[in-house]
């Protein structure tokens, strides 16, 4: 199992912000490894809400079916999903205010099929790559809900 957790102040409000992070078709505005949400059923504020989501990983591109499992906006949603060959994630987001700004902490946790194997070859494929791809989402998310507070 792998867990990636990444955390950024945002300079917008905080239900703009959980709105844009759980909009399901602007996933591809700041999700570095979206390549689409092909459907999505129910509302993305409301647990049971799900979706199933195209994603792009060193290359390889997969789909995963995700479900809103916890929500309490704008402070909290827990998505878990499910993938390919069986593999397992669960994704957390976390927001507050502090000092007039949104901080948000991402946490996302992959349990790779086939066991401890599965998870060796998670390591050796996808290195550092995770947690680089989270930060760099979450740096598009600050840039694109900052940009509509300015406009």
């Amino acid at each position: 199992m792998s867990v990636v957790t990444v955390e950024i102040d945002i300079e917008a409000p905080i239900a703009d912000v959980f709105a844009l992070a759980m909009d399901p078709e602007g996933t591809e505005e700041w999700v570095t490894i979206s390549r689409g949400v092909s459907s999505h059923e129910g509302s993305p504020d409301t647990e049971g809400f799900t979706m199933d989501q195209k994603l792009c990983l060193r290359g390889v591109t997969f789909k995963v079916h995700w479900k809103l499992v916890e929500v309490d906006a704008p402070n909290f949603a827990r998505f878990e999903g499910r993938g390919p060959m069986r593999s397992k994630a669960s994704i957390e987001n976390r927001l507050s205010e502090r000092g007039g700004k949104t901080h948000y902490e991402y946490r996302n946790e992959f349990k790779a099929p086939f066991g401890p194997l599965g998870s060796t070859a998670e390591r050796v494929l996808a290195g550092g790559v995770p947690e680089r791809e989270a930060r760099e989402s979450l740096e598009n998310l600050k840039r694109l809900a900052e940009s509509r507070v300015r406009a």
